[in-house]
Parts: structure tokens; C-alpha cells; sequence
């Protein structure tokens, strides 16, 4: 592994100093107690903690379904919180692809057969994202890629793409580190190393996955369709596999949720290759709200899900 001070020889002395806490914290540790401490129920100490984090972060809650911040039972309710109807309109069409989250772009374009690009001077594997496995990996070499960074003032539920359906879902656990911009810089292979949830869906623009990256102090993954994927954290990959066809088929709209984070993170989005064309407006460094217009289906398409 390389060395975590001489990541890059572009790298400033202020950068690795910053970034060097990163491999000495307990951050599993430090990810349960983030857990316990958001779910407090007593009101003096929820709304305090809630009341702090609006003005730290300047959050918005004109467009939150419950505006009262004082109303959310716990830290946790009001950082996952629900927003009104409308305030976030999905671009229409069956094969226009439309922004998961809202976010900052990390990383957009195209991969370079086995390859992602993370941050300048700094690339990791997609087949190790998707949990080691070739033959996972096999549909999207050479595929469009997105990688979207929610900070914590952002939005935190994830919304399908494209309508879909679910053909599989993996666990890959992993390390905790943060998923900043600083962190995605300095540390080698991040998205591939830390823990992580995949979901694989059939849609018009064939497979899509959508992977769902976590950090220290995200405490929890959702979907909607198993609840909580983590905790427990584990040590072992775990697969479920969905039907086809009859019974326990799960499908979901274009612009539905599909998940959630409890607290911040990262999110991937997977096409294969010549299956769909980036917005060229839409850049890394860019601001992009859920529902967004973020890319078009190419070629004929395939039977709508």
C-alpha cells in the first residue's frame, strides 16, 4: 500500500498532516458511537445538537416536509428528513437519466476499461468496487461512470436514476474513512476500500448499479426494500439475489427512493459502455440537485422496466 504521507508528489505538507488522522482514528468505534448518539430521543439534547448543526451547515428547512426542527424525534429523523412534494422535479423522460441525490460531482466520464478515475493522480479498480467479482464487473467496463459527494448540509435520501429492477444487492464491508474532498485526494483506492452497498438493476439502458459508499460516522445504510444493510458492519461479503419473474420481483419508478444515508457519503452510478451520454454541462466541482438532468440513454433501448 503506499505510503499514506506520499500519496501524490503534487500533495502539500498541510494536506498530509490533515489527512494523516485518518488511518490513526478507531473509526468503527467512532461510527457506533455517531449511531447511539443520533438516535438520543431526549429533547433537550436533540434539539441542541440539531439547533447547532443548521448553523454550522446552514441548512434549509423552507423545503423540508417539517420545517419545526424542534418536531424531528431524534438527530437522526431530522438529518434523513423527507422534503415537500415538488421541491425536487424529476426530468422527464424514459431514457433521461436523472440525479440521484443532490451533490457535489467528484468524477464524471467514462472508464478506462477496468478503470475509475477517483481524483487527479489517483485511480481505482471497478471490479474491486463491486466486491472482487469479474463477472459483476463485466457489464460496465468501459461504461459511464458518476461519482456524487453529499456534504452534510445536503439531502440524504437516494432516488433511482432510471426506472429499474432489482436483480441483486451486495454488502461489501470495509474501512470507514471519510469520503471528503480533502480524504478522496490523499487516499489511495478509497472508493474501492471502504465499506460499501451495490445495487444492480435491470433498466432501458441495460444494467445499472448504483453504489452507495460509506464514511466514518455513517452509521447506517437503508434501501427500501431490506431496511437497514448496515449496522452490523461485519467482516464478510454478503449477496442477495432478487427474482426475475412472480412474486418478490421488486421494481421501482424513475425518481423514487431508493435508500438512505444516516449521515453523509458517496454515491457511484454504473452504465456499460455506449449505454448512456453524460449532460455536458454537468462537470466534476459541479452542484447537482436530485431529479436533475444528468444524462441520456443511447441506442435503441430496451423493453421499459
Amino acid at each position: 500500500m503506499p505510503d499514506p504521507i506520499m500519496t501524490t508528489v503534487t500533495a502539500t505538507l498541510s494536506d498530509q498532516l490533515r489527512n494523516l488522522p485518518q488511518y490513526l482514528l478507531p473509526q468503527r468505534l467512532l461510527t457506533r458511537l455517531t449511531y447511539r448518539l443520533t438516535r438520543i430521543r431526549l429533547s433537550w439534547f436533540k434539539d441542541r445538537l440539531i439547533r447547532r448543526f443548521i448553523r454550522s451547515f446552514q441548512v434549509d428547512l423552507n423545503e423540508a416536509l417539517e420545517p419545526d426542527a424542534s418536531a424531528y424525534p431524534d438527530f437522526n429523523a431530522f438529518f434523513t428528513r423527507a422534503l415537500k412534494p415538488g421541491a425536487r422535479p424529476v426530468a422527464v423522460g424514459d431514457q433521461v437519466v436523472c440525479s440521484p441525490v443532490d451533490g457535489a460531482v467528484s468524477q464524471i466520464g467514462k472508464a478506462q476499461a477496468d478503470t475509475l478515475l477517483q481524483a487527479k493522480g489517483h485511480a481505482f479498480s471497478l471490479t474491486a468496487l463491486l466486491g472482487g467479482e469479474k463477472e459483476r464487473a463485466l457489464p460496465f467496463l468501459d461504461g459511464a461512470f458518476a461519482t456524487l459527494y453529499l456534504s452534510p448540509r445536503d439531502y440524504h435520501r437516494i432516488h433511482m436514476p432510471l426506472a429499474g429492477q432489482l436483480r441483486q444487492m451486495v454488502h461489501v464491508p470495509g474501512r470507514l474513512f471519510s469520503v471528503s474532498p480533502l480524504t478522496t485526494r490523499m487516499v489511495p483506492d478509497l472508493f474501492a476500500r471502504n465499506e460499501r452497498v451495490i445495487a444492480l438493476f435491470d433498466t432501458v439502458a441495460g444494467p445499472m448499479a448504483v453504489v452507495l459508499v460509506g464514511a466514518i460516522n455513517v452509521a447506517s445504510i437503508e434501501t427500501v426494500w431490506a431496511g437497514a444493510i448496515t449496522p452490523p458492519l461485519g467482516t464478510a461479503i454478503r449477496c442477495w439475489t432478487y427474482p426475475s419473474t412472480g412474486a418478490g420481483v421488486i421494481k421501482l419508478d424513475k425518481g423514487v427512493e431508493l435508500g438512505r444515508f444516516n449521515m453523509g457519503s458517496t454515491v457511484i452510478l454504473l452504465f456499460g459502455r455506449d449505454k448512456v451520454d453524460w449532460e455536458p454541462r454537468v462537470q466534476a466541482s459541479g452542484v447537482l440537485r436530485m431529479g436533475q438532468r444528468l444524462g441520456q440513454c443511447l441506442g435503441e433501448a430496451l423493453p421499459p422496466i
